[in-house]
């Protein structure tokens, strides 16, 4: 199992992939030496059956500590509100919680399960589009109300009480050089959306502005950040006091062990799309390319797997960025210097590497065109994230019977829907051996949207069960995700 790329000499050429095409996934140490130990990965497989996800907690308490790192170095205040909407699961939120951060929830059933995870009201916010019944829910809770829009703002100022204000935070959109979002308010209109906070400073308590991008590129950010310093100055000739910018989350997880190997893959690809070489996708998906005979053009729809830079590389980046209008000062210099503090909303970086899912091969058959298809246990939607191909390696075990001997051949994965569009994988995936029954199939990196996003119900299959693995003393123990009880600080030692 691949853990790391192999390091490369500053200005060395990158060494040509040889053998098939291959999508090395990355691997965190602590679910690498889980797997190694077979005897125990046998023992949770027999207790809890399969498919199973398998969450790390100690793996998302060791995320949140190299963002809080991160942020520790930059000298200003901050918040770290974990997106409670990557993963319904009992385990990290608890973690989150242990760990003294805070949260974001958007719905009233992750209120409920923040606050029972024990979050303070003091330490959520609720973030995305709410309706009456929901605001009418907030108000007077305690809680942080990120609003989205005009309407939420005036309606929140009806309903609160003088006695128990409601502190909001502005989500701005609509930010030069960005795409168009549905949510937030455009900045044209945060003129309107400050008026009534002055109106209703006796009701509402204005915290500060917000944004999130969806996007990775530092200069969109960058430019988002800048436009909402110059919206809380406007706050502040408005007789607001706001103490918050709030940079949402975003931050990317990194899926692949091999950057070259990746580009390798996406290369015979676009070719194969082309008509050269051998066929490497089902039917035809051409992954969100333009395919106009041998001419393949166009951005594909798993663009965000091939990145590299970790999340605490990416924030820090974004905190050290300048800014011209303020004389060259960093993000975080600018914040710090105005009193402001920092929250931000991670949830696929808190989650990532943080989950793993387990299926079992139940046939293997051949399909019209030649086509090997490996059907498992499982649904695409309950390991796959909405529209998203997942380019990243599973990783094939033997299930009762020893391994054969390696022989590597080209297959799609099938889920077990009556669906045409339950595949798996469109894209061909080189697997060591031609897996047989009972073999099993690992797919890693899971937790972040991957486990809960579009969990398929269709056949009345059950849900896939959480379990949390835990090392403590050199052992792994799993317990049902909905038992686990953190001990704070946990600390993965893993050499």
């Amino acid at each position: 199992m691949t853990v790391r790329p192999p390091l490369r000499a500053a200005g060395s050429a990158p060494a040509e992939p040889t053998g098939p095409p291959a999508l090395p996934a990355r691997w965190d140490p602590l679910v690498t030496s889980f797997l190694a130990e077979r005897s125990v990965f046998d023992e949770v497989l027999r207790g809890f059956g399969t498919p199973v996800n398998l969450l790390f907690p100690q793996v998302f308490a060791d995320n949140i500590d190299r963002l809080t790192a991160v942020l520790d170095a930059s000298g200003t205040g901050y918040r770290i509100c974990y997106a409670h909407k990557v993963n319904r699961s009992r385990a990290l939120v608890r973690t989150a919680a242990g760990h003294g951060i805070g949260v974001d929830v958007a719905s009233s059933g992750e209120l409920e399960s923040a606050l029972a995870a024990g979050f303070t009201p003091a330490q959520i916010e609720v973030t995305g589009p709410k309706g009456e019944a929901f605001l009418r829910e907030l108000v007077g809770s305690g809680v942080t109300v990120n609003v989205d829009n005009e309407w939420e703002l005036q309606t929140l100022a009806d309903l609160a009480d003088p006695a128990r204000p409601v502190p909001v935070l502005l989500r701005v959109s609509g930010f030069a050089g960005s795409q168009v979002s549905r949510f937030g308010i455009p900045v044209p209109r945060m003129e309107y959306a400050l008026a009534i906070l002055a109106r209703h400073r006796d009701r509402l308590v204005f915290q500060g502005t917000a944004f999130h991008l969806d996007t990775g590129d530092i200069g969109e950010r960058v430019r988002a950040a800048d436009t909402c310093f110059a919206l809380l100055e406007h706050a502040y000739a408005a007789g607001l006091a706001p103490t918050v910018l709030n940079i949402g989350g975003g931050l990317r997880q990194v899926f692949t062990a091999d950057g070259d190997r990746f580009d390798d893959y996406v290369s015979r690809l676009r070719a194969s799309l082309g008509g050269a070489g051998t066929a490497m996708s089902w039917g035809n998906n051409t992954f969100g390319y333009h395919v106009d005979g041998a001419a393949v053009r166009g951005t594909p729809i798993f663009h965000k797997y091939a990145n590299t830079v970790p999340a605490d590389e990416m924030l820090a980046d974004l905190l050290n960025a300048p800014l011209a209008r303020h004389g060259g000062r960093s993000i975080a210099r600018v914040a710090a210097d105005n009193l402001l503090d920092i929250w931000l909303e991670p949830g696929k970086a808190l989650a990532d590497h943080t989950g793993i899912t387990v299926a079992r091969v139940e046939f293997v058959k051949s399909a019209a065109d030649g086509s090997v298809l490996v059907h498992v246990d499982i649904s695409r939607d309950a390991v796959t994230p909405a529209d998203q191909e997942v380019m990243a390696d599973p990783l094939l075990l033997p299930g009762e019977r020893p391994a054969p001997a390696e022989n590597p051949v080209g297959v799609f994965l099938a889920g077990r829907l009556c669906l045409e569009r339950d595949l798996v994988t469109t894209h061909m995936v080189w697997l060591p051996w031609l897996p047989r029954p009972g073999d099993l199939i690992v797919f890693p990196n899971t937790a972040g949207y991957h486990m809960d996003l579009s969990a398929a119900a269709a056949a009345m299959h059950p849900p896939v069960p959480k379990v949390a693995v835990l090392r403590h003393d050199g052992h792994f123990r799993a317990i049902p995700d909905a038992d686990h009880r953190p001990t704070i600080p946990e600390s993965p030692e893993v050499s």
